[in-house]
């Protein structure tokens, strides 16, 4: 058997292996439930997948009936906060790029956008920087105020580890618009994309980031102290989003999967 899986080019291992087909309801409910539980804001898509990773054999129509009669199926509240202030400057030499530009590799376009979160009657800020073919976060930073650092610490990181970007696109928010922030991109030479002012579908994948963030980590818990605030969510970004998070719009694999598929 081990020189015909070598022939073959097999993994033993994975000849050996035996998927858990046709789990039985009871078996399978449970494994909804704990799934559901640990993450409580994904629908029957993702579950599936999930359930798919650990070798179950099941379709889409059974996890969602399943979901529904547990009433796994929640709504989730979302709040509405200004974060970023759009410049007053009426022209800029810059026009949405992403409108002509079809994403089609790693570091092609990084995405930019800050949000903010409630902490104890005051609202703290984080900015994110993503990758927009593999989904990858590649840069964040959480700060007290809106200031300028609050873009400029996670974009030069992002670039300190992973390089330089082709376009850097964000909305016309003031922090992403100051002369050394252009500067930055300026000197790395990594061209410039914007989206018009009052169309922030414009800056979609950026927005499905924090919808995403607020949605699966913020909005499901109750940050007692800044600190508290940072840890948490650099451990989602870091460890979840971009380790074990499935993606719809990546067949369902994590970004570090997508990532090391089109970088092997």
């Amino acid at each position: 058997m081990r020189q015909i899986c070598e022939t073959l080019g097999f993994n033993k291992s994975s000849f050996y292996y035996q998927p858990k087909s046709d789990p039985s309801q009871d078996v399978l409910r449970a494994e909804i439930q704990r799934l559901a539980a640990r993450y409580p804001t994904y629908g029957y898509r993702r579950i599936r997948a999930l359930l798919l990773r650990q070798g179950y054999t099941v379709g889409y129509k059974r996890v969602a009936r399943l979901m529904k009669e547990e009433n796994l199926s929640i709504s989730v509240k979302r709040f509405c906060g200004q974060t970023t202030r759009s410049s007053e400057v009426a022209r800029f030499p810059w026009v949405n790029r992403l409108e002509s530009v079809e994403v089609c590799r790693p570091d092609q376009v990084w995405v930019g956008d800050i949000t903010y979160v409630r902490l104890k009657g005051r609202f703290v800020y984080v900015a994110l920087l993503m990758d927009v073919f593999t989904r990858m976060i590649r840069g964040w930073h959480l700060s007290q105020h809106l200031t300028q650092a609050l873009t400029l610490n996670p974009l030069e990181a992002a670039l300190h580890q992973n390089g330089s970007p082709e376009i850097h696109h964000s909305d016309q928010g003031v922090q992403y618009l100051s002369s050394a922030y252009i500067s930055i991109l300026t000197h790395h030479g990594i061209e410039i994309s914007l989206a018009h002012r009052g169309r922030p579908w414009e800056n979609g994948y950026a927005e499905r980031l924090i919808r995403t963030l607020k949605e699966e980590e913020v909005h499901l818990n109750d940050y007692q102290s800044i600190t508290e605030a940072r840890e948490r969510i650099q451990q989602f970004l870091t460890q979840v989003y971009n380790q074990k998070r499935p993606h719809s719009a990546l067949g369902y694999l994590t970004p570090v999967e997508f990532e090391q598929q089109n970088l092997s």
